[in-house]
């Protein structure tokens, strides 16, 4: 696998990319900070891009299907780099509105580039290499997230708030050109004799069908139950312990720990079954939720962070190798498009609530019912696992 030039572009470009963009989240949350006084109107204006890019969803997986992966990679990198241009003006106006146009172009991009990577990677790697390709990729966009968020903390105190993003924007252009530098093996154009095969509706009865796509779909909604509220959790955790310094200690600790879930998952899912993982994974994550109750004190704070962070990053590249094994390669772009509508939806859904909720029941309260929902969530789907390998085993007298 290391001996292929388009796994080190893969990765390089991630990794730039990943940087740029974990810049500019920090930059967002401070431009929000600025701006904006309300929790919930912060969770708003965060949802706009998410919405935009559910909309786009159903088209973006069509386009990618028929289409050359590199060349939407391509496309939507320049797209999102000049969504960049939007924030500029933001800063200088002071005018919130820009900011949502500029989620609103983040949004539909990102509705085109994340499916098409998910396609290009099995286009890349070898079915026995998804796995440990999956892992690197992620880990790569962890240690993109970990020094990101640090620069991006530094970077809001020491240069202005525009300096920020034209990091970003360069980063953006350069994923671009690493997009450009890939050759995809089979990565041509399609054509589909029958229109009913270009629409999402022909995934559902793949779905169902498919008992671990189908089982693993339903487990997403625990990691993002705690995902969707994750910048506003950081934040009002800083404000409960009136420790600035705090959010990066929380953004680091989930880092290194997603960084070393998803080595360690690769030396055991040798040895026992991906969903079976992916239960346990789910599992740790709600426990780690639930456990946020405490965390107005700074090490278990510190602490649930961490078992999040192993638990996803044991769970992520699981599931990305799952969806990539079990779903036909001619869906790929469909499906993931699918995937990530999903994700979006599901993700706006908590954002919001999360915001709400924190302005009215609190943060402890909130968290407790995030985590035990969760809970139930993944004891149902074991339920069922376990009801089905039962009836799969052979009878004895």
């Amino acid at each position: 696998m290391w001996r292929n030039r388009n796994v080190w572009i893969l990765l390089l470009g991630e990794g730039i990319a990943g940087l740029g963009m974990w810049v500019g989240i920090i930059g967002n949350l401070e431009f929000l900070q600025q701006h904006v006084p309300s929790d919930f109107m912060k969770s708003l204006i965060l949802f706009a891009g998410l919405f935009v890019g559910v909309l786009f969803g159903p088209y973006a997986g069509k386009v990618i299907d028929r289409s050359s992966k590199k060349t939407v990679m391509i496309v939507s990198s320049v797209a999102r780099s000049m969504s960049v241009m939007f924030m500029f003006v933001a800063i200088s106006t002071g005018q919130v509105w820009w900011m949502v146009m500029y989620m609103l172009g983040i949004g539909i991009s990102a509705a085109f580039y994340f499916p098409a990577l998910q396609a290009a990677i099995p286009l890349i790697a070898k079915e026995e290499e998804l796995l440990t390709l999956n892992g690197w990729h992620m880990n790569i966009g962890t240690i993109a997230r970990i020094v990101g968020t640090a620069l991006g903390g530094v970077l809001i105190i020491a240069i202005p708030l525009s300096t920020v993003y034209i990091i970003t924007l360069g980063s953006f252009l350069f994923v671009a050109l690493t997009s450009f530098l890939l050759q995809l093996p089979n990565d041509q154009n399609r054509s589909y004799k029958q229109e009913k095969q270009e629409s999402f509706t022909v995934l559902w009865p793949l779905i169902k069908k498919n008992r671990p796509v189908f089982t693993g779909l339903v487990l997403m909604l625990v990691p993002i139950g705690f995902i969707g509220s994750f910048n506003l959790m950081v934040l009002k955790i800083s404000e409960m312990l009136q420790d600035p310094a705090i959010k990066g200690w929380l953004y680091t600790t989930e880092g290194v720990m997603f960084m070393l879930g998803a080595f360690m998952i690769r030396r055991v899912a040798v040895k026992l079954p991906h969903l079976s993982l992916l239960i346990g994974a789910a599992f740790f994550i709600s426990l780690a939720q639930m456990s946020l109750y405490f965390a107005e004190y700074h090490p278990m704070a510190i602490v649930s962070f961490g078992v999040f962070g192993f638990a996803a990053g044991s769970f992520f590249p699981i599931a990305a190798t799952l969806f990539q094994k079990s779903v036909p390669k001619d869906y790929h772009g469909r499906f993931f498009s699918f995937r990530n509508m999903m994700d979006r939806i599901l993700f706006q859904f908590v954002l919001v609530s999360s915001g709400f909720f924190l302005d009215t029941i609190g943060f402890q309260i909130m968290v407790l019912l995030f985590g035990v929902s969760s809970f139930f969530l993944t004891c149902i789907v074991l339920g069922k696992h376990v009801k089905k390998v039962d009836k799969n085993l052979p009878q004895t007298m």
